[in-house]
């Protein structure tokens, strides 16, 4: 049988793997990044063993197209979840560290 906290720490890392490779090449533009937002952390939120999430998309990194707007890239990205099985809990974050948006287990409890 797999401890619980093994299991949330999985469940952390698998949400935040979807989420980078589902979201990444969205359209997207400085007035539309808050409901980005909005969505990917509501689309995140409606898993199995998720208690928060919280997604925040740097504008300052979009770079305008010919067509006015950009996509959405993983170093754009820092979230933060937090998902619990039984009686465990993981945080987990995805951040861009200067040279890559990585993933890491912040807190297991």
């Amino acid at each position: 049988m797999i401890r619980d906290d093994v299991q949330a720490a999985f469940e952390a890392g698998i949400k935040l793997g979807a989420l980078y490779h589902q979201w990444v090449g969205t359209p997207i533009s400085p007035d539309t990044a808050k409901s980005v937002e909005t969505a990917i952390a509501n689309a995140v939120a409606l898993q199995p063993c998720v208690d928060s999430v919280s997604v925040v998309i740097n504008t300052k990194m979009m770079e305008r197209n010919p067509f006015g707007y950009s996509e959405l890239e993983g170093k754009m990205l820092e979230v933060q979840i937090q998902t619990s099985v039984g009686d465990a809990t993981c945080s987990a974050s995805l951040k861009f560290d200067g040279d890559y948006p990585l993933m890491h287990i912040t807190d297991i409890g």
